[in-house]
């Protein structure tokens, strides 16, 4: 009899014996095989997730060599070729015939379909006590201990999300029955892994409210706020609102069977990202019976795709998002928008690459785990769509080569993409298209009327009939007049509308983007002057959208002034305010506001324009970065140009909240000052974001950012720049794992440095040598780098910056073993710290200090140490060097003698590995039950 566990460790047992698994390799092949059980596994598949894209010749040899291994494990009497009970081959692959009570997998779900049975009888008891024995099973992320490269494949990502969704069900029918505390400590470690995850955190919100810690409940619930805030720059979603009011009010009783949260369902565990549904939506109703009989018919080989196509104007986009919208329920794993502004004026459509990583980080993927290149990402992408039914609306594409990489592989996905052209390279691959024409007289009425009110269209039939017809079935011309007849007579927008420059008869044909000018410049026409002034300017921004300051800097007047100019436009159907204080517009509005630039404003005034737009994000982001890491080395900016609104900051999280809030616009703004000649702006500007990207993780964006910004310097021929773009970029490399591109840049930088007799510089590009060495391990090499820094930086008199040397001579010195001279180091950087302006900075060396007096034998210091250290992490935000502390924390405990509390420390800093490390989480939880095992448990 053999068993098998993958829900944590990869282990297995014959006869109630544990077996040895082998070397990393075959226990991950293992795994993947558990993973797959009962199905077969083609042999490509298993090379593919042990190797990656790059196998080595004798990949197949060695899988089969694995085989072989694995069948006489479980069989030790089975000949060197003998196939045996339990690993047969099927298909071309290999097949792990085992069942429910064989593998925990199995075993998982089994227990929680059958819950879910249970449940839907109303049997809700017998279905939560079957759901939490299911998730007893979990010891850990999925084939914890294996090689970290391969545990990250999606097929074992999978398997985690899998475990998220029972946690959820399983705390729904603890709050309908009244039993939060069955699930509490499962609540408590999966919303520890899942900050950000609203409605796991809700849940623990209710949880703990029902059990009576109304205090803790409202506790968690602001440090969830701050969270959001922090690190997304938003506020709570519906979920955790209604938790706090059902906190405050009293009313965390268990709600009706099924329903959570003031009577709204809970919502399905994977993203949902769809815009929302217009209100005026109108008509249309064959072509939604049409699209809805031809994507709803699975085939069940490939995903169902539509091809939305049709002129500008007609209502692709609307009528995409509205379909969605009724088919969304069918696709509980994820529901999926990206805009490729395919036919954007400026030409910034969206690459295929970088839509894929809007993507990847939709479906989970931490912005440093994204792998580079377009086949990589395209790879990733559809494996962590395998297996799921997900609905996916890819907005304005340019050609198919656009959309192809983001198709996905799996049946039961759907893909919803809209063009102006037919994509007929898609549709010859079995794409169905669906073509929108301009909306027939009734329906075109009834959009109308929608957005008039029926009395009011109702008052003058005659006049809305004329309206009809100068519009030609064109929403967005419908949307721009109604704006327009709001407070006005509809006789009188039908005559003004009569005269207005144009035809639009030529909207039937292909070159009709641009005819849409005739509706246009009729809502332009009345707009004020300033406002018109306004429209036409918006066209030097990039996009995707803006905030008011920016609007203002674009025009060069006061934000209070902008703010109502916004208004007007938004009033006219012209700008579009998709979120508070954020404002986009669609693409023939864009292009039309390039047209009336081109036509009205002089070349001097745009060029005006452009360089208000770049110098009001260089100012900002400046500031936000003097906040965000204070000691931090920055350029010297020029004065602004006159009527820049550059935003300013209380703190260092409402500078977080900015840089997330305008991340998109921040990466094309460089890309569009280097198309515009604005070089100086846009190597500036990379310097700007170099530690919001280090530290956010967005190492792709870092590297992207400090290339593009070094050619710029490059080109201007600023030296300084150069180098210290060459440092940032040998960072950036570093962060990648790209140590001979990171050598080879910070020796330039050295280089650079020392020739422009720049001592600061030079002392910076030191640091970060020896911060790469230590990376590679050569941490004599790196001793002799912070020993330069330092030298430097004594002698230019920055004694800040001096500590962050002497903490990085400490901690080598740990590393190798000089603990008490590591400990003087430690204690001079911290003297040399403001805690309330760097807590990252404090934080970091106060760690240090920490180990180095839990290896001396001091173990109450070293807690002091600890303890203050995770009061600023968490002050910060900074979750993962939050669990790295705890870690070490929960060792100075145990060396005390309190397992007990090392127990507690190491399950919290589990819990968030789970999320950031899963190997390391894996460490962890190892040593729990090594500890475990140590005391008899």
């Amino acid at each position: 009899m053999v068993r098998f566990t993958v829900l944590g460790p990869v282990r297995a047992w014959r006869d109630g014996v544990e077996l040895a698994a082998g070397p990393p390799q075959q226990r991950a092949m293992l795994a993947l095989l558990l993973a797959q059980a009962g199905r077969p596994v083609s042999l490509s598949e298993i090379v593919h997730v042990l190797w990656g894209k790059n196998p080595p010749v004798s990949a197949v040899n060695v899988v089969h060599r694995y085989v072989g291994m694995v069948r006489r494990l479980l069989e030790p009497a089975l000949a060197v070729r003998e196939e045996g009970r339990w690993l047969v081959r099927d298909r071309g692959g290999y097949r792990l015939d085992v069942g429910p009570g064989e593998v925990d997998l199995l075993s998982f779900r089994r227990l929680a379909e059958d819950a879910r049975r249970r449940r839907a009888n109303g049997a809700a008891h017998a279905a939560l006590k079957l759901m939490t024995e299911a998730l007893a099973l979990w010891h850990g992320p999925a084939a914890a201990g294996i090689p970290a490269d391969v545990r990250s494949h999606p097929t074992f990502t999978a398997l985690d999300r899998e475990q998220l969704a029972a946690v959820q069900e399983a705390a729904d029918l603890a709050l309908e029955l009244g039993a939060a505390d069955q699930v509490l400590a499962q609540l408590w470690e999966t919303a520890a892994r899942h900050p950000l995850d609203e409605p796991v955190q809700a849940r623990l919100i209710l949880a703990l409210g029902a059990g009576g810690r109304q205090a803790e409940a409202l506790e968690t619930w602001h440090a969830v706020r701050a969270r959001l805030a922090r690190e997304l720059g938003a506020g709570p979603g519906p979920e955790l609102r209604a938790a706090q009011r059902r906190i405050l009010h009293g009313q965390a009783a268990p709600p009706a069977q099924r329903r959570i949260l003031h009577g709204q369902a809970a919502p399905a565990p994977g993203p949902m990202r769809l815009p929302p549904d217009l209100a005026t939506f109108a008509g249309r109703r064959a072509g939604l019976a049409k699209a809805l009989a031809l994507l709803l018919a699975e085939d069940g080989r490939s995903p169902a795709v539509g091809v939305i196509s049709g002129m500008g104007g007609i209502g692709k986009s609307t009528f995409a998002i509205h379909l969605a919208h009724q088919v969304a329920h069918r696709f509980p794993d994820g529901r999926l928008y990206v805009d490729l502004r395919g036919h954007a004026p400026n030409g910034s459509a969206l690459a295929p690459g970088e839509a894929l990583r809007g993507l990847l980080e939709a479906l989970g993927v931490t912005p440093h785990r994204i792998p580079d290149g377009l086949d990589a990402r395209a790879a990733l992408y559809r494996s962590l769509l395998s297996g799921r039914r997900a609905l996916i609306v890819l907005d304005d594409a340019r050609d198919a080569e656009q959309v192809r990489p983001l198709l996905p592989g799996s049946s039961g996905c759907l893909v919803l993409t809209t063009s102006r052209t037919g994509l007929f390279g898609l549709i010859a691959e079995g794409a169905h298209p669906l073509a929108i024409d301009p909306l027939p007289a009734d329906e075109a009425r009834e959009l109308l009327a929608r957005r008039l009110g029926a009395d009011l269209a109702a008052s003058s039939p005659e006049a809305v009939d004329r309206i009809v017809a100068r519009c030609a079935g064109l929403p967005l011309a419908l949307a721009v007049v109604a704006a327009r007849a709001a407070d006005r007579p509809l006789t009188a927008v039908a005559a003004e509308l009569r005269v207005a420059d144009g035809s639009l008869g030529a909207f039937s044909g292909p070159a009709a983007d641009g005819d849409v000018r005739a509706v246009f410049s009729w809502s332009y026409r009345v707009l004020s002057p300033a406002a018109a002034r306004l429209f036409r300017l918006l066209a030097a921004h990039p996009g995707p959208d803006l905030g008011v300051a920016a609007a203002a800097s674009v025009a060069g007047m006061p934000v209070g002034h902008a703010r109502g100019l916004l208004t007007e436009l938004t009033s006219a159907c012209l700008l579009t305010e998709h979120s508070p204080g954020r404002y986009t517009c669609h693409e023939l509005l864009r292009a039309y506001a390039t047209e009336l630039t081109h036509a009205h404003d002089t070349e001097a005034e745009r060029r005006a324009a452009a360089h208000r737009v770049f110098d009001h994000y260089l100012r900002t982001a400046h500031a936000a970065g003097r906040l965000y890491s204070p000691y931090w080395r920055t350029t010297t900016l020029p004065a602004a140009r006159p009527g820049v609104a550059a935003e300013t900051f209380e703190d260092d999280r409402e500078a977080l909240a900015w840089f997330n809030r305008e991340h998109l616009v921040l990466t094309s703004m460089i890309d569009q000052a280097v198309r515009e000649g604005f070089d100086t702006h846009a190597w500036q500007l990379a310097w700007a974001l170099e530690r919001f990207f280090d530290r956010q993780g967005h190492w792709h964006d870092f590297l992207a950012a400090q290339r593009a910004g070094l050619a710029a310097a490059v080109r201007v021929g600023h030296r300084g720049a150069r180098a210290h773009l060459h440092r940032g970029l040998a960072r950036a490399a570093a962060r990648l794992g790209r140590f001979d591109d990171a050598n080879t840049h910070v020796q330039r930088a050295l280089s650079l440095f020392d020739e422009l007799d720049d001592l600061p510089g030079l002392a910076h590009a030191h640091r970060c040598h020896g911060w790469i060495l230590d990376q590679q391990g050569r941490h004599e090499a790196a001793l002799d780098a912070a020993k330069h820094a330092l030298d430097l930086y004594q002698a230019i008199g920055d004694r800040v910056a001096g500590g962050s040397a002497l903490h990085a001579l400490g901690w080598t010195h740990a590393l190798l073993g000089d603990l008490r001279r590591a400990t003087a180091y430690f204690e001079q950087a911290l003297a040399t710290t403001d805690e309330s302006r760097d807590r990252y900075g404090a934080g970091g060396t106060l760690d240090s200090l920490g180990y180095a007096h839990h290896h001396l034998g001091d173990h109450s210091q070293a807690i002091a140490c600890y303890e203050r250290a995770l009061r600023l992490y968490r002050d910060v935000g900074d979750r993962y060097q939050e669990a790295g502390t705890l870690r070490r924390l929960g060792e100075t405990y145990l060396a005390a003698g309190d397992r007990g509390t090392t127990r507690a420390v190491w399950r919290q800093a589990a819990a968030i590995l789970d999320a950031a490390d899963p190997p390391a989480a894996e460490e962890v939880r190892a040593e729990l039950r090594r500890i475990d095992h140590a005391a008899g448990r």
